[in-house]
C-alpha cells in the first residue's frame, strides 16, 4: 500500500529531489515506492533560515532531499550544532535526539525534532526580550 497525498491547488512539495507545484485544482496521488518527501508546510528555504534553528532545519533538509551530497551536510550540520550549543547550552537534550536520528538515516523524524528546536529557540529569545 502506498502512500496516498493530496495536495490543495497551487501547493508545493518536493519528491526526492523534484520540487512540484500542483496546477490549480485539487489532486490525490499514491507514491508507490520510498523516497524522501517534504510537503510544502514542512520546506524551509535558505532564504527563510534567518536563525540558528532554522539553519539547522535547512541543514537537515538538504540531508533529506540531497543525499548525493551527504558529507557536506553533515559537516554543515555539526557546525552548526557545535555554535547552538556553545550559545544555548540548555538545548543540550533536543539537539541530541535530533542528532540520534540524523545518525540513524531518520532525517524527516530529525525535521520534526527540529522544529520542537525552533520553537525553544523562539522561547528563550522571547525572554530576553
Amino acid at each position: 500500500m502506498g502512500l496516498k497525498i493530496t495536495l490543495k491547488p497551487g501547493e508545493r512539495m518536493i519528491i526526492g529531489g523534484a520540487v512540484i507545484t500542483n496546477g490549480p485544482a485539487k489532486t490525490n496521488f499514491i507514491i508507490e515506492n520510498t523516497v524522501p518527501i517534504l510537503r510544502e508546510k514542512d520546506i524551509l528555504s535558505s532564504e527563510k533560515a534567518t536563525s540558528p534553528a532554522r539553519k539547522i532545519y535547512f541543514s537537515i533538509q538538504l540531508m533529506y532531499i540531497d543525499e548525493n551530497n551527504l558529507p557536506a551536510h553533515h559537516k554543515l550540520y555539526w557546525g552548526l550544532v557545535k555554535d547552538f550549543l556553545d550559545a544555548a547550552p540548555s538545548a543540550k537534550g533536543r539537539i541530541e535526539r535530533i542528532s540520534e536520528d540524523i545518525l540513524n538515516g531518520r532525517y524527516y523524524q530529525a525535521l520534526k525534532n527540529c522544529k520542537k528546536l525552533i520553537a525553544y529557540e523562539e522561547e528563550i529569545i522571547a525572554r530576553v526580550q
